[in-house]
C-alpha cells in the first residue's frame, strides 16, 4: 500500500502483515502485564528469539547453499532453562518469536 504525499510517499506493508503485527503487539502487551517487575523483558525475549543465522555454507555450480537455524530462540531457551526465574509469559513470547523465525526461514528458502 502506497500513499503519495507531494514529492514523497509513505509505503506500508501488505494488510495481512500489518494485522499480524498488531496481533503480536497485543499478545506481548497482555503477557507483559502478567509480570510483576521488568515488564519490558517480554519484548526482548521476543525480539531475540526471532534472530536466524547461517551455520553452514556450501558453494556449488548452481549457487551458494546456506543452512539457517533460529539461533536466537535456541539462545533464549538455553538461558530460560538455566535460570531459575523463567516465567510462562517469557516462554510464550519466545515461542511466538520462534514462529516469526520459522516464517522468515520459509521466506528465505522459498524465495
Amino acid at each position: 500500500m502506497e500513499f503519495n504525499i507531494g514529492d514523497g510517499a509513505i509505503v506500508l506493508p501488505p494488510l495481512y502483515i500489518t494485522i499480524i503485527g498488531i496481533i503480536i503487539i497485543i499478545f506481548l502487551v497482555r503477557w507483559s502485564k502478567q509480570l510483576e517487575i521488568r515488564r519490558f523483558t517480554v519484548f526482548f525475549y521476543f525480539l531475540i528469539s526471532t534472530y536466524i543465522a547461517p551455520i553452514f555454507s556450501h558453494s556449488t555450480k548452481e549457487g551458494v547453499f546456506q543452512l539457517w537455524i533460529p539461533l536466537g530462540f535456541i539462545a533464549v531457551l538455553i538461558y530460560l532453562f538455566s535460570s531459575k526465574r523463567n516465567h510462562p509469559s517469557k516462554i510464550k513470547a519466545s515461542i511466538l518469536g520462534l514462529c516469526i523465525a520459522i516464517y522468515r526461514l520459509i521466506l528465505l528458502y522459498a524465495g
